[in-house]
């Protein structure tokens, strides 16, 4: 399987060392995204010029491999030439790492089936509880607060190194972790084992007053019909809130069937293909009635990119937030002769109008903060329903 990826991963090229932002929201959680599905093959993404080309990376590995060193030093040599070729998004993953990470391209990952922050007193405190998973069984909710994972203390360590820890890099279905846990004055301990576990990336419900939230934390397998499920669902007549805060990207393919849901066909992000420019069509026969309004924020980035300015430019939806990242580059991997996996820039999509994306961000129709999702039920009253 290969194909692009439109999820946002930071420059991080140490191979064997904790990924960074990315899996913070993905390892454990199941918030993952990219684009080596089945479906992402049937809309590809463009193999276009590429800011760190994979036959120099490849090369650079293989020269070493028949310099006779060893693959962990033939991995640092390709690593050597993605940190030369200026590419802001390209990364070297160890096999084990890769291996992951495209089982999650999948919708699924390996964990307890848990969410987690950091708070303003610098604890890790649960945020949500996977159904039907060990945590849940476990009888862990949200608000508890993780004190160690498997005896050692979590409170001055990273979140994303805790939620890998939970997850145990390379850990198969089965392995056992220790928590410990405090609620209150309370405090204990609890032995989980993972599992292999579906990824949760859409929800609804629906809001006082009748307007329904639909909240799209990636774009994994799946996760654009599950939208159009959502949308069809609705009640007669309500408006829809499109929650696309802190979604950082996932499969194009899936941003394209989600922009489906609510247009009747037509353009939904243009890109480069060897020079020439190639199109995104969304599928005829979407609700394009309903009043709709996307809440966007600086986390916001590369596919919830491409259908928030699609949605935009088609005037489809007002949208409300805060300005967005502003990735709208496209990575391809590339298998190295050792089994690590370098993923490198391969081009840039722009939106129906021709904006780009990357660098830039999306400006919201309307600007708003932390009362942003109260001015966007005030915008959706205001569209009022459709006759």
């Amino acid at each position: 399987m290969s194909g692009p990826d439109l999820f946002h991963r930071p420059r991080s090229i140490r191979r064997g060392a904790a990924l960074t932002l990315v899996f913070a929201s993905v390892l454990f959680t199941g918030a993952a995204a990219g684009s080596w599905s089945e479906q992402g093959r049937k809309n590809p993404q463009p193999p276009a010029r590429s800011a760190a080309p994979a036959d120099k990376v490849a090369d650079a590995a293989a020269e070493a491999m028949a310099d006779g060193k060893s693959p962990a030093e033939a991995a640092e040599a390709a690593e050597e030439a993605v940190s030369r070729s200026g590419d802001r998004w390209a990364s070297v993953y160890d096999a084990t790492e890769y291996e992951e990470f495209a089982q999650e391209l999948e919708g699924e990952y390996t964990g307890v089936g848990l969410w987690a922050r950091r708070t303003r007193d610098g604890a890790i405190e649960v945020t949500r509880v996977q159904r039907g998973g060990p945590a849940e069984r476990a009888g862990i909710v949200r608000g508890d607060r993780l004190r160690t994972v498997d005896g050692k203390p979590v409170a001055d360590r990273p979140v994303s190194e805790v939620l890998a820890r939970l997850r145990g890099r390379g850990a198969d279905a089965g392995t056992r972790v220790e928590l410990g846990l405090t609620r209150g004055t309370r405090a204990w301990s609890r032995v989980l084992r993972r599992e292999t576990l579906e990824t949760e990336s859409v929800s609804s419900r629906t809001l006082a007053g009748g307007p329904v939230l639909i909240k799209v934390t990636a774009f994994t397998k799946g996760t654009g019909e599950q939208v159009r499920s959502a949308v069809r669902s609705a009640p007669d007549h309500a408006g829809i809130l499109l929650d696309l805060r802190g979604n950082a990207g996932g499969l194009v393919s899936e941003a394209v069937v989600a922009a489906s849901a609510f247009l009747d066909g037509g353009l939904v992000a243009t890109y480069d293909e060897k020079g020439e420019q190639r199109a995104l069509h969304a599928e005829a026969g979407g609700d394009t009635l309903r009043p709709l309004v996307v809440l966007v924020d600086g986390g916001t980035m590369s596919a919830a990119e491409l259908l928030t300015g699609a949605l935009q430019d088609r005037g489809r939806a007002v949208v409300v937030g805060t300005r967005t990242f502003g990735k709208g580059s496209v990575q391809m991997p590339t298998r190295l002769p050792d089994g690590s996996v370098a993923e490198l820039t391969v081009g840039h999509y722009r939106t129906p109008s021709g904006r780009g994306v990357d660098g830039r961000g999306i400006t919201p129709d309307l600007e708003a903060g932390e009362a942003a999702e109260e001015r966007a039920r005030t915008v959706l009253s205001g569209l009022g329903t459709p006759s």
